[in-house]
Order: C-alpha cells, then structure tokens, then sequence
C-alpha cells in the first residue's frame, strides 16, 4: 500500500490562490522583475509559516508583532525584518483592495533597529584582478563581459540578466547601457571602455552558446537567458580561481563601482543617478572614504589648508 497524499488544508489553498493573485500583479501591473516577485514570494511564504492554520483575515498586529519577536529571536537582523514588514504590509494593501480583507494589520509596526552596515567594496587592485580573467571559450568570454559591465556601469543583476542583445549592440555604439531598474524606472549609464572591449568580444561568439531567436544578451549552457544563480555562481568561481578573500558576489562589485567613482569624483549625485537610486540617502552610505583621502581632499581644495601660522618675531 502507498501512503495517501497529503490534502492541502483550505487555508494553505486560499493563501496561495492569494499569493499567485498578489505576484500577477507585482509583474503585470508594478512591472517587477520575475526576480524581485520571488523575493516577495519568499517573505510572504514566511508569513504563511508563522501563522499556521490561521486564516490571513483573521490576524491582528499582535500576531504580526509576535511572528517579528520570533525571527528576531532567531537571529534575523532589522533590515531583513524591515524588508519582510514592507512585502506583508504591500500583500495586505492588495487584499484590502482586491479581496475585501477589512484592515492591514502591519500598519505601524516597525522592524527592531540594527547596526547600520557599511557596503563591502573589492579594493581597486581586487576589483581588477576579478575582471582581468584569462578569456578565451565563449564560457569564458561572457563571463568576462558579465564582470566588467558589472564594474563599468554598476548595474544590479536582474538589470543585468534582463539586457537584450540587439539594444545593447546600438548601445555599445553610443558608449552608454540602457537599463530598466526598479520600478521599471530606466536610466542611461555610461560604458567603460574595458566593457566595451569585452563585450564586443562575447557579441563575436555570442550566437555559438545562443538558441535560435533567443534575444538575451547574457545566456546560458543551454542557450536561453542566463540565470541570477549562474551569474552568481559563476562570479563566485572566478573570485576564488584568482585568489580574491572575499565571498566575491555581483552586488560586491556595484558596491566597488559606486565607491571607486566616488572617491575619484566626489559627486554623489551623479553616483545617486548611475546606480539609479531613488533617495540619495541610499547612496549616502558610499560616503565612508577613509581619513587619508579626506585630507588630500582638503589639501587641494581649502585655500588655508596648507598655511602654516607665521612665526612671532
């Protein structure tokens, strides 16, 4: 005899017809990539967990207050909680308007604080020797590519695994990448000229990896569009094969992008637009120059930096 399957209970089946409902939305109509629903998906299937066979319109702030208690119990930090309050209280606002839930129980609660963490940046030899790979297969090639368009433009990875091929041969043209960001937001980066190279040489052998009519401009061992995982995992590899000490990651060289065009320039407003920020609070937090840089900065800049006070005769 084999065990019967087990039935689904009515909550578990409403909230995913819910939550299938709340994801066509975020991708139809808020235009987020299939990426940023997934990491809804994730936080909201967590909300499910802690409310068992509570039915969703049957919690109360103190049930949610209690579920944030409990992860922040098991070690999740405040920005993690505060990302998670923000995707269930966006989840609610939808089945208040969609499906008649009578109130929002998230409303006014707020994650505990944490330690406010500054971004991890690859030093400029670091972030060098990531991208100089040894490229030859056409593997190799658009890996190179990948990185150095990463390191040019400071792209996020859903921009970058959502590029098409032919836009981005028009864009190579104009020197500048054309990408959709959040909120389906687009904005124009310039491309370096090391990016250029590297792509022009992957655009070479691209059609060798690529299925027939595929239009991404990244893709895969199986010829359609590469995926967030392998981009990850592929950069992993190569931090590791060229001896880099940090747990090398796309987002690290976004970080080393903004950083290193900050301390070159100084303008964080230009640095706020390239990274496509919607606050330049968000890129505040690049401002952590060191002391050293700082003062050459003054040196240059203020016009008694450098006068000693005369000596009294």
């Amino acid at each position: 005899m084999t065990a019967a399957t087990p039935v689904p209970s009515p909550v578990e089946g409403s909230n995913q017809n819910y939550l299938n409902g709340y994801l066509a939305w975020l991708r139809n109509e808020k235009r987020y990539s299939e990426l940023t629903a997934e990491n809804y998906a994730r936080d909201l299937r967590r909300l499910f967990e802690l409310a068992t066979d509570t039915p969703l319109a049957n919690l109360k702030i103190h049930h949610i207050r209690r579920y944030i208690a409990q992860l922040h119990g098991k070690g999740l930090g405040g920005r993690t909680l505060a990302r998670m309050l923000s995707a269930w209280r966006g989840f609610y606002t939808y089945l208040m308007r969609d499906h008649g839930f009578a109130d929002n129980p998230c409303v006014g609660l707020r994650a505990p604080k944490s330690p406010k963490m500054l971004p991890q940046a690859l030093s400029p030899d670091e972030a060098a020797r990531l991208v100089d790979i040894p490229a030859s297969t056409p593997g190799e090639l658009r890996d190179k590519a990948m990185f150095e368009l990463f390191y040019s433009s400071g792209l996020r990875l859903a921009e970058l695994v959502d590029l098409n091929c032919e836009a981005m041969r028009s864009d190579i043209a104009a020197g500048e990448v054309r990408v959709t960001g959040k909120g389906s937001k687009t904005r124009i980066v310039p491309l370096g000229s090391h990016a250029i190279t590297a792509l022009q040489a992957w655009l070479a052998v691209r059609d060798r990896l690529a299925n027939s009519g595929e239009t991404a401009l990244f893709v895969g061992a199986r010829g359609s569009r590469i995926t967030p995982r392998v981009v990850q995992l592929r950069m992993k590899q190569w931090g590791i094969r060229q001896g880099l000490n940090s747990n090398v990651h796309p987002h690290l060289l976004r970080h080393s992008f903004a950083t290193h065009v900050l301390q070159s320039s100084g303008d964080l407003r230009a640095v706020q637009e390239m990274l496509g920020h919607a606050s330049i609070s968000t890129t505040q937090v690049y401002t952590h120059l060191d002391f050293q840089y700082l003062s050459k900065i003054y040196d240059a800049a203020h016009p008694r930096a450098k006068k000693k006070p005369q000596e009294k005769t």
